[in-house]
Protein backbone atom coordinates (compact mmCIF):
# COMPACT_ATOMS: atom_id res chain seq x y z
CA UNK A 1 0.00 0.00 0.00
CA UNK A 2 2.80 2.41 0.96
CA UNK A 3 4.63 1.51 -2.23
CA UNK A 4 1.55 2.33 -4.29
CA UNK A 5 1.22 5.71 -2.63
CA UNK A 6 4.91 6.43 -3.27
CA UNK A 7 4.50 5.57 -6.98
CA UNK A 8 1.45 7.82 -7.30
CA UNK A 9 3.26 10.59 -5.45
CA UNK A 10 6.28 10.27 -7.77
CA UNK A 11 4.09 10.29 -10.90
CA UNK A 12 2.21 13.34 -9.67
CA UNK A 13 5.49 15.13 -8.90
CA UNK A 14 6.82 14.39 -12.40
CA UNK A 15 3.58 15.63 -14.00
CA UNK A 16 3.64 18.75 -11.86
CA UNK A 17 7.24 19.52 -12.80
CA UNK A 18 6.48 18.97 -16.51
CA UNK A 19 3.52 21.33 -16.33
CA UNK A 20 5.65 23.93 -14.57
CA UNK A 21 8.29 23.57 -17.29
CA UNK A 22 5.66 23.95 -20.01
CA UNK A 23 4.25 27.12 -18.45
CA UNK A 24 7.77 28.54 -18.01
CA UNK A 25 8.55 27.84 -21.67
CA UNK A 26 5.29 29.42 -22.78
CA UNK A 27 5.92 32.55 -20.74
CA UNK A 28 9.48 32.79 -22.07
CA UNK A 29 8.34 32.46 -25.69
CA UNK A 30 5.52 34.98 -25.23
CA UNK A 31 7.89 37.47 -23.59
CA UNK A 32 10.47 37.05 -26.36
CA UNK A 33 7.89 37.40 -29.14
CA UNK A 34 6.39 40.49 -27.52
CA UNK A 35 9.78 42.17 -27.07
CA UNK A 36 10.87 41.47 -30.66
CA UNK A 37 7.52 42.68 -32.00
CA UNK A 38 7.72 45.91 -29.98
CA UNK A 39 11.20 46.56 -31.37
CA UNK A 40 10.05 45.93 -34.95
CA UNK A 41 7.04 48.23 -34.61
CA UNK A 42 9.32 51.18 -33.93
CA UNK A 43 10.70 51.02 -37.47
CA UNK A 44 7.62 49.71 -39.28
CA UNK A 45 7.01 51.65 -42.54
CA UNK A 46 3.81 53.57 -43.28
CA UNK A 47 1.00 51.24 -44.31
CA UNK A 48 0.28 50.98 -48.03
CA UNK A 49 -2.42 48.80 -49.54
CA UNK A 50 -5.01 48.83 -52.36
CA UNK A 51 -8.39 50.48 -51.79
CA UNK A 52 -11.68 49.45 -53.34
CA UNK A 53 -14.10 52.38 -53.91
CA UNK A 54 -17.18 52.29 -51.63
CA UNK A 55 -19.79 52.05 -54.36
CA UNK A 56 -23.36 51.11 -53.26
CA UNK A 57 -24.89 47.81 -54.34
CA UNK A 58 -28.71 47.48 -54.52
CA UNK A 59 -29.94 44.72 -52.19
CA UNK A 60 -33.67 44.13 -51.80
CA UNK A 61 -35.36 47.45 -50.84
CA UNK A 62 -32.12 49.22 -49.91
CA UNK A 63 -28.42 49.47 -50.62
CA UNK A 64 -25.24 48.01 -49.15
CA UNK A 65 -21.97 49.93 -49.43
CA UNK A 66 -18.76 48.08 -48.53
CA UNK A 67 -15.83 50.11 -47.15
CA UNK A 68 -12.21 48.97 -47.20
CA UNK A 69 -10.55 52.22 -46.13
CA UNK A 70 -11.14 53.92 -42.79
CA UNK A 71 -11.13 57.55 -43.96
CA UNK A 72 -13.89 56.79 -46.48
CA UNK A 73 -15.96 55.08 -43.81
CA UNK A 74 -15.48 57.73 -41.14
CA UNK A 75 -16.43 60.52 -43.55
CA UNK A 76 -19.78 58.86 -44.26
CA UNK A 77 -20.42 57.93 -40.62
CA UNK A 78 -19.76 61.51 -39.48
CA UNK A 79 -21.93 62.88 -42.28
CA UNK A 80 -24.78 60.63 -41.15
CA UNK A 81 -24.42 61.78 -37.53
CA UNK A 82 -24.35 65.44 -38.60
CA UNK A 83 -27.54 64.95 -40.64
CA UNK A 84 -29.36 63.15 -37.82
CA UNK A 85 -32.81 64.53 -37.01
CA UNK A 86 -34.15 62.22 -34.30
CA UNK A 87 -31.79 59.56 -32.96
CA UNK A 88 -28.18 58.33 -33.07
CA UNK A 89 -27.17 54.92 -31.69
CA UNK A 90 -23.37 54.53 -31.56
CA UNK A 91 -21.43 51.50 -30.32
CA UNK A 92 -17.70 50.78 -30.62
CA UNK A 93 -15.37 48.24 -29.02
CA UNK A 94 -12.45 50.70 -29.13
CA UNK A 95 -13.05 54.47 -29.15
CA UNK A 96 -9.67 56.19 -29.13
CA UNK A 97 -9.16 59.58 -27.50
CA UNK A 98 -7.18 60.83 -30.51
CA UNK A 99 -8.23 63.42 -33.15
CA UNK A 100 -10.52 60.94 -34.95
CA UNK A 101 -12.14 59.85 -31.69
CA UNK A 102 -12.53 63.50 -30.68
CA UNK A 103 -14.23 64.27 -34.01
CA UNK A 104 -16.80 61.55 -33.39
CA UNK A 105 -17.31 62.73 -29.82
CA UNK A 106 -17.87 66.32 -30.99
CA UNK A 107 -20.31 65.18 -33.69
CA UNK A 108 -22.35 63.26 -31.09
CA UNK A 109 -22.34 66.20 -28.66
CA UNK A 110 -23.41 68.59 -31.42
CA UNK A 111 -26.22 66.22 -32.45
CA UNK A 112 -27.50 66.10 -28.86
CA UNK A 113 -27.29 69.91 -28.63
CA UNK A 114 -29.72 70.27 -31.52
CA UNK A 115 -32.23 67.93 -29.87
CA UNK A 116 -31.24 64.53 -31.28
CA UNK A 117 -31.42 61.56 -28.89
CA UNK A 118 -27.86 60.21 -28.62
CA UNK A 119 -26.98 56.85 -27.08
CA UNK A 120 -23.38 55.60 -27.04
CA UNK A 121 -21.71 52.38 -25.84
CA UNK A 122 -18.03 51.46 -25.61
CA UNK A 123 -16.16 48.60 -23.96
CA UNK A 124 -14.44 49.45 -20.68
CA UNK A 125 -11.67 46.88 -20.93
CA UNK A 126 -10.75 47.76 -24.53
CA UNK A 127 -10.48 51.44 -23.57
CA UNK A 128 -8.51 51.15 -20.33
CA UNK A 129 -5.64 53.12 -21.87
CA UNK A 130 -7.90 55.92 -23.14
CA UNK A 131 -7.50 59.04 -20.92
CA UNK A 132 -10.26 59.51 -18.37
CA UNK A 133 -10.90 63.06 -19.54
CA UNK A 134 -11.99 61.75 -22.95
CA UNK A 135 -14.59 59.54 -21.26
CA UNK A 136 -16.37 62.50 -19.67
CA UNK A 137 -19.55 63.39 -21.56
CA UNK A 138 -22.19 66.09 -21.07
CA UNK A 139 -25.54 64.96 -19.59
CA UNK A 140 -27.23 65.50 -22.96
CA UNK A 141 -25.68 62.17 -24.09
CA UNK A 142 -26.66 58.77 -22.73
CA UNK A 143 -23.36 56.85 -22.50
CA UNK A 144 -22.73 53.33 -21.23
CA UNK A 145 -19.25 51.98 -20.53
CA UNK A 146 -19.55 48.20 -20.71
CA UNK A 147 -17.77 47.16 -17.50
CA UNK A 148 -14.67 45.01 -17.30
CA UNK A 149 -16.66 42.65 -15.06
CA UNK A 150 -20.44 42.85 -14.95
CA UNK A 151 -21.83 43.62 -11.48
CA UNK A 152 -23.12 40.74 -9.38
CA UNK A 153 -21.96 38.10 -6.95
CA UNK A 154 -21.56 35.18 -9.38
CA UNK A 155 -17.79 35.27 -9.71
CA UNK A 156 -17.56 32.10 -11.83
CA UNK A 157 -20.48 32.85 -14.15
CA UNK A 158 -18.74 33.19 -17.53
CA UNK A 159 -21.70 35.16 -18.91
CA UNK A 160 -20.50 38.13 -16.83
CA UNK A 161 -17.18 38.42 -18.67
CA UNK A 162 -18.24 38.87 -22.31
CA UNK A 163 -16.59 41.88 -23.95
CA UNK A 164 -18.67 44.18 -26.15
CA UNK A 165 -16.74 43.67 -29.39
CA UNK A 166 -19.48 45.12 -31.62
CA UNK A 167 -19.23 48.19 -33.88
CA UNK A 168 -22.64 49.62 -34.80
CA UNK A 169 -23.98 53.02 -35.84
CA UNK A 170 -27.68 53.56 -36.56
CA UNK A 171 -29.04 57.00 -37.48
CA UNK A 172 -32.76 57.85 -37.47
CA UNK A 173 -33.60 54.21 -38.12
CA UNK A 174 -32.79 54.87 -41.78
CA UNK A 175 -29.10 54.04 -42.20
CA UNK A 176 -26.81 51.64 -40.31
CA UNK A 177 -23.09 50.90 -40.30
CA UNK A 178 -21.52 47.66 -39.06
CA UNK A 179 -18.22 45.84 -39.45
CA UNK A 180 -14.69 45.48 -38.15
CA UNK A 181 -13.61 49.13 -37.87
CA UNK A 182 -13.04 50.58 -34.42
CA UNK A 183 -12.79 54.38 -34.10
CA UNK A 184 -9.31 55.90 -34.09
CA UNK A 185 -6.64 57.55 -36.22
CA UNK A 186 -4.63 54.35 -36.76
CA UNK A 187 -7.65 52.57 -38.23
CA UNK A 188 -8.39 55.50 -40.54
CA UNK A 189 -5.29 54.99 -42.69
CA UNK A 190 -3.05 52.17 -41.47
CA UNK A 191 -5.43 49.20 -41.18
CA UNK A 192 -7.20 47.28 -43.92
CA UNK A 193 -10.65 46.49 -42.52
CA UNK A 194 -14.18 46.01 -43.83
CA UNK A 195 -17.39 47.77 -42.86
CA UNK A 196 -20.85 48.00 -44.45
CA UNK A 197 -23.39 50.80 -44.76
CA UNK A 198 -26.94 49.46 -44.99
CA UNK A 199 -30.20 51.17 -45.91
CA UNK A 200 -33.70 49.76 -46.27
CA UNK A 201 -35.75 47.55 -43.98
CA UNK A 202 -32.68 45.62 -42.73
CA UNK A 203 -31.67 48.68 -40.70
CA UNK A 204 -34.31 47.63 -38.15
CA UNK A 205 -32.31 44.52 -37.26
CA UNK A 206 -29.20 46.50 -36.35
CA UNK A 207 -31.23 49.09 -34.47
CA UNK A 208 -32.91 46.28 -32.56
CA UNK A 209 -29.50 44.76 -31.77
CA UNK A 210 -28.45 48.05 -30.15
CA UNK A 211 -31.76 48.51 -28.35
CA UNK A 212 -31.65 45.03 -26.82
CA UNK A 213 -28.04 45.47 -25.65
CA UNK A 214 -28.75 48.91 -24.18
CA UNK A 215 -31.87 47.78 -22.32
CA UNK A 216 -30.07 44.73 -20.89
CA UNK A 217 -26.94 46.57 -19.72
CA UNK A 218 -27.85 50.23 -19.07
CA UNK A 219 -27.52 51.85 -15.69
CA UNK A 220 -30.94 51.78 -13.98
CA UNK A 221 -30.81 55.59 -13.84
CA UNK A 222 -30.61 55.74 -17.65
CA UNK A 223 -33.74 55.65 -19.82
CA UNK A 224 -34.71 52.48 -21.64
CA UNK A 225 -35.01 52.52 -25.41
CA UNK A 226 -38.35 51.71 -26.98
CA UNK A 227 -38.47 48.14 -28.28
CA UNK A 228 -40.37 48.25 -31.57
CA UNK A 229 -41.44 45.34 -33.72
CA UNK A 230 -40.47 45.03 -37.37
CA UNK A 231 -42.96 46.01 -40.06
CA UNK A 232 -41.07 44.01 -42.71
CA UNK A 233 -39.11 40.76 -42.62
CA UNK A 234 -36.10 41.06 -44.93
CA UNK A 235 -35.26 37.65 -46.47
CA UNK A 236 -31.94 38.60 -48.12
CA UNK A 237 -30.25 40.12 -45.08
CA UNK A 238 -30.05 38.49 -41.67
CA UNK A 239 -28.37 39.88 -38.56
CA UNK A 240 -26.83 37.38 -36.13
CA UNK A 241 -25.92 38.40 -32.58
CA UNK A 242 -23.77 36.57 -30.04
CA UNK A 243 -25.23 37.24 -26.58
CA UNK A 244 -23.08 35.67 -23.81
CA UNK A 245 -25.58 36.72 -21.15
CA UNK A 246 -28.13 34.38 -22.75
CA UNK A 247 -25.67 31.70 -23.95
CA UNK A 248 -26.69 32.52 -27.53
CA UNK A 249 -23.91 32.19 -30.16
CA UNK A 250 -25.46 31.93 -33.67
CA UNK A 251 -22.52 33.31 -35.69
CA UNK A 252 -20.55 30.06 -35.43
CA UNK A 253 -23.60 28.14 -36.67
CA UNK A 254 -24.01 30.59 -39.55
CA UNK A 255 -20.45 29.89 -40.70
CA UNK A 256 -20.78 26.10 -40.33
CA UNK A 257 -23.99 26.01 -42.35
CA UNK A 258 -22.61 28.22 -45.13
CA UNK A 259 -19.36 26.23 -45.37
CA UNK A 260 -21.27 22.96 -45.55
CA UNK A 261 -23.33 24.30 -48.46
CA UNK A 262 -20.30 25.40 -50.50
CA UNK A 263 -19.87 23.63 -53.83
CA UNK A 264 -17.40 25.87 -55.75
CA UNK A 265 -15.38 28.24 -53.57
CA UNK A 266 -14.99 29.76 -50.11
CA UNK A 267 -13.09 33.02 -49.65
CA UNK A 268 -12.36 34.01 -46.04
CA UNK A 269 -10.62 37.14 -44.73
CA UNK A 270 -9.81 37.25 -41.02
CA UNK A 271 -7.43 39.21 -38.85
CA UNK A 272 -7.24 36.43 -36.25
CA UNK A 273 -7.84 32.81 -37.25
CA UNK A 274 -7.96 30.16 -34.51
CA UNK A 275 -10.91 27.91 -35.42
CA UNK A 276 -12.29 25.21 -33.19
CA UNK A 277 -12.26 21.58 -34.29
CA UNK A 278 -15.65 21.67 -36.03
CA UNK A 279 -14.93 24.81 -38.06
CA UNK A 280 -11.56 23.47 -39.16
CA UNK A 281 -13.14 20.11 -39.99
CA UNK A 282 -15.82 21.84 -42.10
CA UNK A 283 -13.20 23.76 -44.11
CA UNK A 284 -11.08 20.66 -44.66
CA UNK A 285 -14.15 18.68 -45.67
CA UNK A 286 -15.02 21.36 -48.23
CA UNK A 287 -11.49 21.20 -49.64
CA UNK A 288 -11.75 17.40 -49.91
CA UNK A 289 -14.88 17.73 -52.05
CA UNK A 290 -12.84 20.00 -54.36
CA UNK A 291 -14.18 23.33 -53.14
CA UNK A 292 -11.59 26.08 -53.68
CA UNK A 293 -10.99 27.19 -50.08
CA UNK A 294 -8.87 30.32 -49.66
CA UNK A 295 -7.98 32.08 -46.43
CA UNK A 296 -6.48 35.58 -46.28
CA UNK A 297 -4.80 36.56 -43.00
CA UNK A 298 -2.24 39.22 -42.05
CA UNK A 299 1.38 38.30 -42.59
CA UNK A 300 1.99 40.15 -39.33
CA UNK A 301 -0.93 41.25 -37.16
CA UNK A 302 -1.03 43.69 -34.25
CA UNK A 303 -1.01 40.73 -31.80
CA UNK A 304 2.18 38.72 -32.30
CA UNK A 305 1.12 35.90 -29.93
CA UNK A 306 -2.14 35.47 -31.84
CA UNK A 307 -0.08 35.16 -35.04
CA UNK A 308 1.97 32.32 -33.60
CA UNK A 309 -1.06 30.53 -32.23
CA UNK A 310 -2.75 30.82 -35.62
CA UNK A 311 0.32 29.40 -37.38
CA UNK A 312 -0.19 26.18 -35.48
CA UNK A 313 -3.05 25.45 -37.92
CA UNK A 314 -1.09 26.17 -41.11
CA UNK A 315 0.37 22.68 -41.63
CA UNK A 316 -3.02 20.99 -41.28
CA UNK A 317 -4.72 23.48 -43.60
CA UNK A 318 -2.04 23.39 -46.30
CA UNK A 319 -1.89 19.59 -46.27
CA UNK A 320 -5.68 19.54 -46.46
CA UNK A 321 -5.80 21.63 -49.65
CA UNK A 322 -6.69 25.01 -48.15
CA UNK A 323 -4.87 27.87 -49.87
CA UNK A 324 -3.35 30.43 -47.53
CA UNK A 325 -2.60 34.06 -48.45
CA UNK A 326 -0.56 36.39 -46.23
CA UNK A 327 -1.54 40.08 -46.49
CA UNK A 328 1.40 42.47 -46.69
CA UNK A 329 1.96 46.14 -45.97
CA UNK A 330 -0.79 46.62 -43.38
CA UNK A 331 -2.79 44.91 -40.68
CA UNK A 332 -5.85 43.28 -42.23
CA UNK A 333 -8.53 43.28 -39.52
CA UNK A 334 -11.58 42.30 -41.60
CA UNK A 335 -14.05 39.59 -40.59
CA UNK A 336 -15.64 38.62 -43.89
CA UNK A 337 -16.43 35.68 -46.13
CA UNK A 338 -18.11 35.02 -49.48
CA UNK A 339 -19.17 31.67 -50.93
CA UNK A 340 -20.21 30.48 -54.40
CA UNK A 341 -21.20 33.92 -55.66
CA UNK A 342 -24.37 33.81 -53.56
CA UNK A 343 -23.60 34.23 -49.88
CA UNK A 344 -21.52 36.76 -47.92
CA UNK A 345 -21.01 37.97 -44.39
CA UNK A 346 -19.54 41.15 -42.90
CA UNK A 347 -19.27 41.63 -39.17
CA UNK A 348 -17.30 41.92 -35.98
CA UNK A 349 -16.61 38.27 -35.10
CA UNK A 350 -13.21 36.70 -35.64
CA UNK A 351 -12.92 32.97 -36.22
CA UNK A 352 -11.63 32.22 -32.73
CA UNK A 353 -13.06 31.06 -29.43
CA UNK A 354 -13.22 34.52 -27.86
CA UNK A 355 -15.41 35.89 -30.66
CA UNK A 356 -17.51 32.82 -31.38
CA UNK A 357 -18.27 31.71 -27.81
CA UNK A 358 -17.24 34.61 -25.57
CA UNK A 359 -17.88 38.15 -26.83
CA UNK A 360 -20.92 40.18 -27.76
CA UNK A 361 -20.64 40.18 -31.56
CA UNK A 362 -22.75 40.99 -34.59
CA UNK A 363 -22.46 39.67 -38.16
CA UNK A 364 -24.68 40.42 -41.11
CA UNK A 365 -25.45 37.59 -43.52
CA UNK A 366 -26.29 38.50 -47.13
CA UNK A 367 -27.98 36.32 -49.76
CA UNK A 368 -27.34 38.39 -52.88
CA UNK A 369 -25.39 37.71 -56.08
CA UNK A 370 -24.38 41.34 -56.72
CA UNK A 371 -23.04 41.85 -53.24
CA UNK A 372 -21.18 38.54 -53.43
CA UNK A 373 -19.59 39.77 -56.67
CA UNK A 374 -18.45 42.94 -54.88
CA UNK A 375 -16.97 40.86 -52.04
CA UNK A 376 -15.12 38.70 -54.58
CA UNK A 377 -13.76 41.85 -56.22
CA UNK A 378 -12.46 43.04 -52.85
CA UNK A 379 -10.98 39.63 -52.07
CA UNK A 380 -9.17 39.59 -55.42
CA UNK A 381 -7.73 43.06 -54.77
CA UNK A 382 -6.56 41.96 -51.33
CA UNK A 383 -4.94 38.81 -52.70
CA UNK A 384 -3.06 41.05 -55.13
CA UNK A 385 -1.44 42.58 -52.05
CA UNK A 386 -0.66 39.19 -50.49
CA UNK A 387 1.67 36.30 -51.10
CA UNK A 388 0.55 32.70 -51.16
CA UNK A 389 2.18 30.45 -48.59
CA UNK A 390 2.91 26.97 -49.93
CA UNK A 391 3.31 23.75 -47.99
CA UNK A 392 6.86 23.39 -49.29
CA UNK A 393 7.84 26.84 -47.98
CA UNK A 394 6.08 26.29 -44.67
CA UNK A 395 7.79 22.93 -44.14
CA UNK A 396 11.19 24.64 -44.42
CA UNK A 397 10.61 27.01 -41.49
CA UNK A 398 13.27 26.82 -38.73
CA UNK A 399 13.13 24.19 -36.00
CA UNK A 400 12.87 26.95 -33.37
CA UNK A 401 9.64 28.15 -34.99
CA UNK A 402 8.20 24.63 -35.05
CA UNK A 403 9.17 24.08 -31.41
CA UNK A 404 7.62 27.39 -30.33
CA UNK A 405 4.36 26.62 -32.16
CA UNK A 406 4.17 23.25 -30.40
CA UNK A 407 4.81 24.76 -26.95
CA UNK A 408 2.22 27.51 -27.49
CA UNK A 409 -0.36 25.06 -28.88
CA UNK A 410 -2.19 24.45 -25.56
CA UNK A 411 -2.97 28.18 -25.36
CA UNK A 412 -5.13 28.14 -28.52
CA UNK A 413 -8.42 27.21 -26.77
CA UNK A 414 -7.99 30.27 -24.55
CA UNK A 415 -8.16 32.62 -27.56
Amino acid sequence: MNRGRRVRSTVWLVVKRLLQLLVALQLSIVATLTAVDAWRKRSRPTAEFPRTPPDPVPVSDGEVTVYTYGEDLYADMLAAIRRARHQVLFESFIWKGDPVGEEFKRALIDAAARGVEVYAVYDGFANLVVPGRFKRFPPTLQVHEHPVVAPGWRLFDLRRYGRDHRKILVVDGEVAFVGGYNVGATYATDWRDTHARITGSAVWDLKNAFVDFWNQHRNPAQPALRDEGATHWEPRIRVHRNVPRQWVFPIRGMYLEAIDRASRYIYLTHGYFMPDHELLRALLSAARREVDVRLLVPQTSNHVVADWLSRGFYSTMLRGGIRLFLYRGAMVHAKTATIDGRWSTIGTANLDRVSLTGNYEVNVEFFDDRLAARMEEIFAADCGNARELTLEEWSRRPFVAKFSETVLGPLRPLL
